[in-house]
């Protein structure tokens, strides 16, 4: 009996273990509370009928999925998305966050799931066709305050540097000629040019492809590893590649 009684609390304790390894700890029970802007096209907007939609939704969704937790979504500017975090709002942020060493001081992030590179942008009809940051000096450049785009800018010196909570109101300030020049992301850049019909153009790439991961809180290890996980099922399953297919027409979980 005492053999038997001992097996089962083995047995209770293995399949305890393996329900936390797919089922992580969270503010709450059985919910991803995940964090994003909302309005950064095509990762993550409203559609014409109201839906939340885009490539980072999508990539929730699967790896919400995969840890066996129900998606709840949370909207926020991207300049206070990364203190929402740290003040426990949300469990997760998936919002094309860059991976830098400044960043992973602070938070937690995932391995990466995307990559892309900066790009600088500028009205479709203009003659300014800057190919480097250096083009920009003396230019008002448009740009996310708080984003990883805003610090390139800033160590480029010599740029006025002009920070917008969004991309949309950026992109109608250069749109209108009250801005030289944008920066951000160069899938974005194509997106916009294809499907919103805004005037505007990719000009310059800068730099190598980045990473881009999700946030969660530096103490929270076990999430971070379970996000990991899903994170290489969703790429194994072809759920990742069937994803990126659908909004850039490319894999672009490599560089």
């Amino acid at each position: 009996m005492k053999q038997a009684a001992f097996l089962a609390l083995t047995l209770a304790t293995i399949l305890g273990t393996a329900q936390a390894a797919t089922t992580p700890q969270t503010l709450t029970k059985g919910t991803l509370k995940i964090a994003m802007e909302g309005t950064y096209a095509p990762f993550t907007y409203r559609d014409d009928k109201g839906q939340l939609v885009g490539f980072d939704v999508d990539i929730a969704k699967a790896v919400a999925a995969k840890l066996g937790l129900k998606p709840e979504f949370v909207l926020t500017e991207w300049s206070g998305i990364l203190a929402g975090l740290q003040a426990n709002k949300y469990d997760v942020i998936v919002n094309q966050v860059g991976i830098t060493p400044e960043r992973q001081k602070s938070i937690g992030l995932s391995k990466p799931y995307a990559y892309s590179s900066p790009q600088i942008i500028v009205k479709k009809t203009g003659t300014f066709n800057p190919r480097t940051l250096a083009d920009l000096k003396g230019k008002r450049v448009g740009v996310g305050l708080g984003s990883n785009y805003e610090k390139q800018l800033r160590d480029a010196g010599g740029i006025n540097v002009v920070t917008y909570p969004g991309a949309p109101e950026y992109l109608a300030d250069l749109a209108s000629g009250r801005l030289d020049a944008a920066y951000n992301d160069r899938l974005l850049v194509g997106y916009l040019i294809k499907a919103r019909g805004l005037p505007v153009k990719g000009a310059g790439v800068i730099g190598q492809p980045e990473p881009v991961g999700i946030a969660f809180k530096k103490t929270n290890t076990a999430l971070g590893a379970a996000i990991d996980r899903a994170l290489l099922q969703i790429k194994a399953d072809g759920t990742y590649a069937r994803i990126s297919r659908q909004w850039f027409g490319q894999d672009v979980s490599k560089p």
